[in-house]
Parts: structure tokens; C-alpha cells; sequence
């Protein structure tokens, strides 16, 4: 237990580190953890410390993936409805743009150009075919885009790249069992039924016991989770599509999403932005430097070369156009998951495998880190709200601080009064 306790004071005390090198660089703080992710494993390697990091215990790639769930949940309730039907054409045509191009071109490149078997060149195709959900959503709430038609754009095209991969990976390499019938069949249902759940627990309960919601939805979404493992799926495209089913209904809850989403930037994605970048192993990049350009050049040329003529026609600003490119160019989690898939199952050597992980965190760092620092649309970013109190006209950020806890504490012995609003 004293282990346990000392790695977790590690891993948090890298993500306090991380916070406050992102507030200064003002750059994504998920960006941040994937980088300092990959010094520390350097540092560690080098010293013969590695394992002490505790990156492959059990609870932590526990909290790491319970971290990327209840993030891609968080993205899916961001989508407003209104957005999604009114930018229906946009989103489908970019999302199914952006998993194609990398697809066939990252697939001929290792097949021709690298000289892999057709079902690895198949498998790097699809591992290099995908947008990083997490990333994505972590830089619209770091921005505040996801506030915006345009950050919520962005999002509904990472999802239909990233369900074309899932498609993929399951039509190439996972042959259509009763288990998939059984997960297709049993979260449609949970998630048809969820929203009335949500509402009518929120009308009952919801002013007068702590966190229902919150329990309620964890439960669905570690359910789901296990049932997707079962059935050889993933447990991040249930959680999505639950974001999506409450997204027009309990999730417009502000209050609510606001302390869902501290739970999860503030303790659990640390784990898994943290944990992305140590698989990184600078051996590797040194040992074959040239497969590895040749792989993150093939996935970001198709990426870029396919979408941007694409994206011109629904943005007409430059920046515009270049962050939502760079935006679509990241890779994370679906792309760690399709190659650890072809790993387990035979499809790719180790070697292969640890190509296709490096190259696609390098592109969860590279496009977003350029897109971060030269192309962000200020002119798009929502307006600061405020301050609905008299405050010093140059208060500290004690005193901000103390107005903002005074508030929530208000809120929260008025819900367990039983008052509304």
C-alpha cells in the first residue's frame, strides 16, 4: 500500500508539474502530460528506474482507461444536437475524409514502401487512420472551443473518423460473432433507455442525494466497458455514444457536466496522457528514425492533403482551415488500441508494434503543439463570462478562487436543501 500511495503522490505531482509548464507555454495541458510523459520515461530508462513508475501496474492502466472513458463520454455530451443536424454534411464528409485518406495511404505505404505482409500493412493502416478523441476534446476545453459551433464541428468529425476505424478493425480482422450481436443489441437498448433514466432520477433525486447522476452514469459506462471488452470492441465508442444520448437532455446540466469534468481532468486523465507518452521509447526512434518518418509523414501528408481541400469549403478563414486540419491529424487512442490489437493477435511483430504507438503519440503531439502555437482562431474563441460580483479591480487569484468555492458551496447545501436553482 505504501507503494501504491507513493506512485500515485509521483504521477500526480507530474501532472501539477505538467499544469503549470502548459499555463506558461499556454498550450494544452493533456499536450503537456504526453511530453513530460516521454522525458520522465527517458530519465527513468536511462537510470534503470523504469519500473518503479509503475506505467504497467494494473491500477493505474485501470485509472488510465477509466480517464480516457469518461473523457470520450465528456466529448459526446459536448455535441449540441442543433449543431450535429445543421452541420450534418460537414461532419460526415471530413470524418469519413479524414479515416480514408490516412487509411489507404499509411496501408500502401507499409505495403509497398516498407515491405509488410498485407494484414500488418492492413492493420497500420487503421491504427494510422484515426483522430484522438481524448486530445481533441482535452484542447477544445482547454480553448474553450467546445463552446462553439466550431469546436463542436471538429468533434462530430472525429467521431465518424474514428467509428470508420472501429468499423474497420472489426470488418479486416474481428469476425462478426453472437458477442458482437450481443453488444450491438445490448447498448442500443441501455442507451435508448438512458436519457429517460437520467431525467427522471434528476426530477426525483437529483436536488436531494449526492451525486446520483454522476453513480448512475459511471455504472452505465463501466458496464458497457465490459461488455465491449467481451465482445472484442472498445470500451471509449459506448462511452461516446452515451455522451451523445445525453447530450440533449441531462447533460445540458452545467452545473453537473462542470463537476463531472474536474473529476476527470483533475484526477484520472492525468494517468492517461502521462501514461501515453512513457510508451514512447527513444531507443526505437533512434535504432529506425527513417521507418518512423517515413510512417508519421505518411499518416500526416494523407491527413492534411486529403482534408484541407475539403475543409476550404466549409471554413473560408486560413487558420481556420489549418487548425481544424491539425486538429483531425492527432492519433491517441484508437490508434494505441488497433496496434496493441494487432500485437495480441499476431497481426504485427513487436517491432511493428512499437513503430505504430511511437509514430501515432508523436502525432497526438507534433500536429496539436503546431495547431496550438500557430493556428488557434482567436477571433472564434468564446467571450470570458463575467464576473457576477463586485471584486478589487486588480483582485488576486486568491480572492477569484475564494468567490468561485464560496459559489459551489452555496450551490451544493442548496441542492442537499432541497432547493433548486
Amino acid at each position: 500500500m505504501q507503494q501504491l500511495f507513493a506512485v500515485a503522490a509521483l504521477w500526480l505531482g507530474l501532472a501539477v508539474v505538467s499544469a503549470v509548464i502548459a499555463y506558461h507555454l499556454r498550450i494544452a495541458v493533456a499536450l503537456v502530460e504526453i511530453c513530460v510523459g516521454v522525458v520522465v520515461a527517458a530519465v527513468a530508462t536511462h537510470y534503470g528506474w523504469f519500473d518503479a513508475l509503475g506505467s504497467q501496474e494494473e491500477w493505474l492502466r485501470f485509472l488510465a482507461s477509466t480517464g480516457a472513458v469518461l473523457l470520450t463520454f465528456l466529448a459526446g455530451a459536448e455535441l449540441d444536437p442543433l449543431v450535429v443536424r445543421t452541420k450534418l454534411t460537414e461532419i460526415s464528409v471530413v470524418g469519413l475524409i479524414g479515416f480514408m485518406a490516412p487509411f489507404l495511404g499509411c496501408a500502401a505505404l507499409a505495403y509497398w514502401g516498407l515491405g509488410w505482409d498485407l494484414r500488418a500493412s492492413l492493420l497500420a493502416g487503421v491504427a494510422l487512420s484515426t483522430t484522438s478523441m481524448a486530445v481533441v476534446y482535452a484542447v477544445m476545453l482547454e480553448t474553450g472551443f467546445n463552446r462553439t459551433e466550431f469546436g463542436k464541428g471538429i468533434l462530430g468529425a472525429c467521431f465518424v473518423n474514428d467509428l470508420g476505424t472501429v468499423i474497420a478493425l472489426g470488418l479486416l480482422f474481428s469476425p462478426f460473432t453472437y458477442r458482437t450481436a450481443v453488444f450491438i443489441v445490448g447498448t442500443a437498448a441501455v442507451l435508448i433507455a438512458l436519457p429517460y433514466v437520467i431525467r427522471r432520477l434528476t426530477h426525483v433525486y437529483g436536488h436531494r442525494t449526492a451525486a446520483i447522476r454522476t453513480k448512475l452514469v459511471m455504472v452505465v459506462l463501466l458496464g458497457l466497458g465490459a461488455l465491449a471488452f467481451w465482445s472484442g470492441s472498445e470500451a471509449v465508442l459506448p462511452a461516446y455514444i452515451a455522451g451523445m444520448a445525453l447530450a440533449g437532455s441531462a447533460a445540458q446540466d452545467h452545473h453537473w457536466i462542470r463537476r463531472l469534468r474536474t473529476l476527470t481532468v483533475g484526477f484520472l486523465t492525468p494517468f492517461y496522457f502521462l501514461r501515453a507518452g512513457m510508451l514512447v521509447s527513444i531507443g526505437a526512434i533512434v535504432a529506425a528514425p527513417l521507418v518512423l518518418l517515413l510512417l508519421f509523414a505518411g499518416k500526416v501528408g494523407a491527413k492534411i492533403f486529403g482534408l484541407y481541400p475539403f475543409i476550404a469549403r466549409f471554413r473560408r478563414d486560413r487558420k481556420e482551415r489549418w487548425y481544424y486540419t491539425l486538429m483531425m491529424s492527432t492519433g491517441l487512442t484508437f490508434g494505441t488500441i488497433s496496434a496493441l490489437y494487432g500485437l495480441t493477435n499476431g497481426i504485427v511483430s513487436a517491432e511493428q508494434y512499437s513503430y505504430l504507438v511511437i509514430v501515432v503519440i508523436g502525432t497526438a503531439v507534433i500536429p496539436t503543439l503546431i495547431a496550438s502555437l500557430a493556428f488557434v482562431p482567436r477571433h472564434l474563441l468564446p467571450e470570458r463570462e463575467a464576473p457576477t460580483m463586485a471584486l478589487p479591480e486588480e483582485a488576486p487569484e486568491q480572492v477569484l478562487t475564494a468567490v468561485h468555492e464560496e459559489l459551489d458551496l452555496e450551490i451544493e447545501e442548496a441542492e442537499e436543501a432541497g432547493e433548486e436553482g
